[in-house]
């Protein structure tokens, strides 16, 4: 068998790295200072994320001076290069700004001078197809672009080569008075134009200018509502339509999520955004249903962010939705590389993929098969519900097909439990792994999908598995309320087993690659909560399917295990609202959404408003309107009616009452709520721990099956380690490099 490459670019420390360790690369408000030389003059990198990390040749920068300093005196040079025509004054600042073009891959010097000082700021450029942090891109890829739909209904075209790359292109559309979207014809304008009136007050026809290109091998679309018929808007002329700030939108999934462009976006044509003037912008690898990696999905988040910014300017601020698959990549993101989003809108969300999600695949699928296989015909599906925890036995099915993402073995014939993970292109069909058809094809899983970060499993050869059930006692709560026997218990455990490499049921449980398991902890591929996220303002919204009798993945609990994590490493969670089974819409019949981003744009502009020399932390807390709370709302009878409280997982009141949250099967094995332990710690089984009493066989029979003994929740996992920090790369970045 083949064995993977651990994938891991060329280390090479250029003058921009040494710089930046030297200077501390300290992020400003709207971008990144860092730089070295005169008080009097200050350069700002605007559209890049870090001035370290410059992505397709070209750059917003802004030159700030004193007031002593005349901007006529400025000179700015760029590699001993005079570029000073290319800045100009920066409207309502005194400031120039500029757009520097045409730098090649690697390290430049950005030098401003005036009155015989000058301040030195270092750049590094990387290609506009990536990667910069996430490392070597994945291969095979598959190039998408010819059926990728445009807003206008036209195809986006064939790539002009191998890196799925086409020229960048602007469309227009416009909303007509029966809420369809058409393209806007030359000439006349059409009878049926809608118009809108901004948050800024400006009433202006609903013409959407839509910017389509490609970066880091993924579509982007960024919209936002202009006149053509107006001069263009650039860094210096802003829309009328727009009301500078930005919202970053995502799409779900997982499953089939590799190998892939993508044929879509998150949506940027979206009524109640655009209507009050947002931009809206999202990229193909931000829809997890075509990339399942949060790494590589924070890398296209800012340099999708670079693109809108190079094109409009600085947002305001920018606020990162999605559900699902979308709300990994907004807390991760946030979390991760602060400062992409300055505040998060997430529904029906997870902390992260690798963990509480993972873990509760995986344990249903090794349940399903036990109640089914195994043991058919031993728990009744009221007791099969209380060892899973679940708020419906069809979770346990549905649950256990969601644990395709970790299957690289697709069989359509198969039970859709056991089906594996999907390849969408039919191009790779034949590429796909098969153990003995193909067993150096592509791996559909979201281990291999991220094997930049997990490395290589010295045994299997494939990607390291951050997965682990090994001392899980399942069934435990169940047991000790007495709603399974003891035999039961005993028998689940015995013969419970474990998920192989490539997801097959043996009778072993499945261990942890150690390696894979730091990087998941150490990196914020488990979602920590203690970096970004500490000083994002977060609302986190759902609608309640904890009932639903076919089963859903969208528990309400995970909403709990993410605020378990905030509260774990940050003592506090004020930052985080949650808000259940509103109307979510933009309309007056469904107002509840358009009510959160109001929310969130208040809680935001009062954060930017606070100048005080408090930490930002606290800063944020103190913006957070007073009326945004923790709320339900209570829709008996027909009724809406908003109920204010805090949320809590077991708690007493209505929103418990009408909404109840149910564990996973490891809360029901004793697991934290944080649901963010991979490897547990071990210790001797204990009496103490039953509240039922073992004979002398039963109790050999436990040991085993618990040679090592049992999970001890109350320490941290195995091959735990403190976040390494933000701003993390995998290469070819040598800063903040991962080893």
């Amino acid at each position: 068998m083949k064995r993977m490459r651990t994938s891991r670019a060329l280390l090479c420390c250029g003058l921009g790295a040494l710089l930046c360790l030297v200077t501390g690369c300290v992020p400003s408000v709207e971008g990144s200072a860092g730089q070295i030389g005169a008080a009097t003059l200050r350069i700002v990198t605007l559209s890049a994320a870090r001035p370290y990390l410059v992505s397709g040749g070209d750059l917003l920068v802004r030159v700030e001076a004193d007031d002593t300093v005349r901007l006529r005196d400025v000179v700015v040079l760029l590699d001993d290069a005079d570029v000073t025509r290319r800045f100009r004054p920066d409207p309502g600042r005194h400031a120039l700004l500029g757009l520097v073009t045409g730098l090649i891959d690697g390290d430049h010097l950005l030098i401003a001078r005036a009155r015989g000082e000058e301040v030195r700021q270092q750049l590094t450029s990387y290609p506009i197809t990536g990667p910069m942090i996430s490392g070597p891109h994945e291969q095979p890829f598959h190039c998408q672009t010819e059926e990728f739909e445009l807003v206008t209904g036209d195809s986006l075209g064939a790539p002009r080569d191998e890196q799925c790359s086409v020229e960048t292109r602007v469309d227009y559309v416009y909303r007509s008075t029966d809420g369809e979207y058409q393209p806007l014809p030359d000439g006349a304008r059409p009878a049926d134009l809608d118009t809108t009136t901004t948050t800024d007050g400006h009433t202006v026809p609903f013409i959407v200018r839509v910017q389509t290109g490609t970066v880091n091998r993924a579509i982007y679309e960024s919209a936002m509502l202009h006149d053509p018929a107006q001069p263009a808007p650039d860094p210096w002329t802003r829309s009328t339509g727009w009301n500078g700030k930005l919202v970053y939108t995502h799409g779900g999934g997982c499953r089939g999520g590799w190998y892939q462009q993508g044929r879509r976006t998150g949506g940027v044509l979206r009524d109640g955004l655009l209507d009050r003037g947002y931009a809206v912008t999202s990229a193909s690898l931000n829809v997890f249903g075509q990339n399942c990696n949060d790494l590589l999905a924070s890398e296209t988040h800012m340099m999708v962010k670079e693109r809108f910014v190079e094109s409009y300017g600085p947002p305001i601020f920018t606020i990162g939705t999605g559900g699902s698959g979308g709300s990994y990549q907004s807390h991760q993101t946030a979390d991760n590389y602060p400062g992409v989003f300055d505040g998060i809108i997430v529904s029906s969300s997870f902390p992260d993929v690798t963990s509480a999600t993972i873990f509760t695949l995986a344990d249903a699928r090794l349940l399903y098969h036990y109640f089914t296989t195994t043991a058919s015909g031993l728990f009744t599906r009221v007791q099969q519900r209380a060892v899973a925890g679940f708020g419906a036995w069809g979770s346990i099915p549905n649950l256990s097909r969601g644990a395709a993402r970790i299957d690289p073995v697709f069989d359509g014939a198969a039970a859709a439990e056991e089906q594996g993970g999907e390849v969408r292109v039919s191009a790779l069909e034949a590429e796909r792994y098969h153990p003995t058809r193909n067993p150096d094809g592509v791996r559909a899983t979201v281990y291999d999908h991220t094997v930049n970060v997990y490395g290589v499993d010295a045994e299997t050869g494939f990607a390291g598995r951050p997965l682990d059930n090994v001392g899980i006692q399942y069934g435990l709560a169940a047991l000790n309320t007495r709603q399974i026997s003891t035999e039961q218990f005993l028998d689940l455990n015995e013969r419970i087993g474990g998920l192989d490499a490539d997801a097959n049921h043996v009778p072993d449980r499945h261990v942890a690659n150690e390696h894979a398991t730091r990087m998941a902890l150490e990196t914020g591929r488990i979602l920590n909560g203690g970096g970004g996220l500490t000083t994002t303002p977060i609302i986190d919204y759902r609608s309640y399917t904890d009932n639903r009798e076919d089963g859903d993945i969208h528990m309400k609990v995970h909403q709990y295990s993410t605020r378990a994590r905030l509260l774990g490493v940050n003592g506090h969670a004020d930052n985080h609202v949650m808000v259940v089974q509103g109307r979510w819409g933009f309309t007056p019949e469904r107002p509840d959404l358009g009510t959160l981003f109001d929310q969130m744009d208040s809680w935001l502009t009062r954060l930017r408003a606070d100048t005080s020399g408090d930490d930002t932390a606290t800063k944020v807390v103190r913006a957070r309107p007073a009326y945004l709370v923790d709320a339900c709302w209570d829709n008996r009878d027909g009724g809406h009616l908003k109920v204010d409280g805090v949320q809590t997982y077991d708690g007493e009141g209505l929103c418990n009452d009408l909404y109840p949250a149910f564990p996973t099967a490891r809360h029901v094995a004793g697991a934290p709520l944080a649901n963010n332990v991979v490897k547990c710690a071990l210790k001797p089984i204990s009496p103490d721990d039953y509240a039922v009493t073992f004979t002398a066989d039963e109790r050999a029979r436990l040991e085993r099956s618990f040679p090592d003994g049992v999970c001890d929740w109350s320490q941290d996992g195995l091959y735990s380690g403190a976040l390494r920090g933000t701003w993390l790369s995998f290469g070819p970045s040598p800063v903040n490099r991962v080893q």
